[in-house]
């Protein structure tokens, strides 16, 4: 079916139209996976709600801007992707589903998240880039055990310090953000293994030598005059990394050398929960 077809018949609240779209789902697949990302979805059919063993849901690239309340039936979900929506508030219906170990919520029009979210204390994975985010928000540093952050491309000035209370945190990705400095409390975050600040607007980098689980820094595409120093063995992505030296003074004059090597995105495809 078409896609202009389907936004025609994603107007229509009719239960045969529902069901066109969803493609005759009525019952819960055997996988316990239910996977209805692009179809054009302005609301989230209720009887999905009914499928209490569901463990995960794709509603990737809809147009929904709100969940129903009876989504809270779904205490077995694992994996909730709603990126590609309308969000312009996380619904707190979402903050229910107390097993969820990754949650998708990228490409939203998000400015906040709800202090709620602090009820998900099982999420090891939080997808929240490409929102409208001048702030980290604080709650996400009541996530315990999570592992990966990924708050690239929004409007980031700085990171909270209550952020090293993430001791489990392996991954952070904060590219196409505004920081203007390096943020200071990822230097107290011995465990970080990969640091990605491509695009950002950092003049300085301090050194990283001293983070023993640190594995790869992206860095790429700041305007900045050194290259952070790392212990052996880590690799660097940006100007003046291992295949170059850093710029040096001659006569006078600083020699610049860039690095054609382009910074490694995040990955496209959704991991598993652990």
């Amino acid at each position: 079916m078409g896609n202009s077809l389907k936004a025609i018949v994603a107007f229509v609240p009719s239960n045969e139209c529902q069901k066109y779209l969803l493609e005759d789902l009525e019952e819960m697949p055997v996988d316990k996976m239910v996977d209805l990302s692009g179809r054009q979805l302005r609301r989230l059919p209720l009887h999905i709600c009914s499928f209490r063993e569901l463990v995960k849901l794709y509603l990737s690239d809809n147009n929904l801007n709100h969940l129903p309340p009876e989504l809270e039936q779904l205490q077995n979900l694992q994996i909730l992707a709603l990126d590609f929506n309308n969000f312009k508030a996380l619904p707190l219906v979402v903050c229910t589903l107390k097993q969820l170990c990754i949650l998708y919520l990228g490409n939203n029009k998000l400015c906040s998240l709800p202090l709620e979210l602090r009820l998900l204390q099982n999420l090891k994975t939080l997808w929240i880039e490409s929102n409208c985010l001048q702030c980290l928000p604080e709650v996400v540093c009541e996530l315990s055990l999570l592992k990966t952050l990924h708050a690239g491309s929004n409007a980031l000035r700085t990171l909270p310090a209550q952020l090293r209370c993430l001791q489990e945190l392996r991954t952070i990705w904060l590219s196409g953000n505004l920081l203007s400095e390096f943020p200071p409390v990822l230097l107290d975050m011995p465990c970080l293994e990969v640091i990605d600040v491509d695009r950002n607007s950092i003049r300085f980098f301090p050194s990283l030598a001293h983070l023993p689980g640190l594995k790869l820094v992206i860095y790429d595409h700041n305007p900045c005059r050194n290259a952070p120093k790392v212990a052996k063995g880590v690799r660097r992505v940006g100007r003046w990394s291992e295949e170059s030296p850093e710029p040096r003074k001659r006569s006078g004059a600083v020699i610049e050398i860039t690095l054609n090597e382009k910074p490694s995105p995040p990955p496209a495809t959704k991991p598993e929960p652990e």
